[in-house]
């Protein structure tokens, strides 16, 4: 009995052991070696990828906002809006279509496609595209500008939706077309390798460099 109890207590020393020392190495050795490798190797990456003006942080790279003046390019439809919202004077918070603030978050709505709620989100965005931008046609609107991102936070659009937009951001802003189309080209990602993935426009970096073009941004 006690050769059993003692046979017993020793695997369970084992088991913990094992189990403390798989959970140092894993569980805070390797993350602090990833980190402090990520720091090093990659600094700006690891710190969020952040764009700064005048020293300080606006944007980052990697997540998208929610722009709606006339002379920006627009991003897809967010779920969250990019998490921008107005604080009003009743000290209440909103997005800027005036819906209630739900709270930081990502993520998207995840409407099945006979929806009533997606039918009816899309072809309001749909209308209020067609109002604000006159000249494009309902079948020529590229598909990313009316469905949101799984993430709900996608800084990216494809370049087809930036070109689409290009008449009404130089009626807007003042800028000539060929300047406006200079500055969404050197935001332009092309496919890795020329093979993997999608080409791509960076909605906020595209902005960033519009806002500073118009004077309405000091870099």
């Amino acid at each position: 009995m006690k050769e059993n109890i003692k046979g017993m207590l020793h695997y369970i020393r084992q088991a913990f052991g094992v189990s403390l020392v798989l959970m140092l190495v894993c569980g805070l050795l390797f993350p602090l070696l990833l980190s402090d490798l990520s720091a090093i190797l990659f600094p700006h990456q690891a710190e969020g990828s952040l764009i700064e003006i005048n020293g300080k942080a606006v944007a980052a790279e990697n997540v998208g906002q929610e722009f709606t003046e006339d002379y920006y390019l627009w991003s897809r439809p967010s779920a969250y809006h990019y998490n921008v919202y107005i604080e009003n004077a009743d000290g209440t918070q909103t997005y800027q279509d005036g819906t209630e603030f739900s709270g930081i978050g990502s993520g998207s709505n995840n409407y099945a496609p006979s929806n009533p709620e997606l039918v009816e989100r899309v072809e309001a965005d749909m209308a209020f595209f067609l109002e604000k931008n006159p000249d494009v046609k309902p079948e020529d609107i590229p598909t990313d500008l009316l469905t949101a991102s799984g993430s709900g936070l996608d800084p990216h659009i494809s370049p087809k939706a930036a070109e689409i937009q290009i008449p009404r951001i130089v009626a807007a802003s003042g800028l000539e077309e060929d300047q406006v189309r200079k500055i969404i080209e050197n935001h332009t990602t092309s496919k890795l390798l020329g093979v993997f993935g999608e080409e791509t426009v960076n909605v906020v970096k595209v902005n960033i460099e519009l806002g500073t073009a118009m004077g309405l941004l000091q870099n």
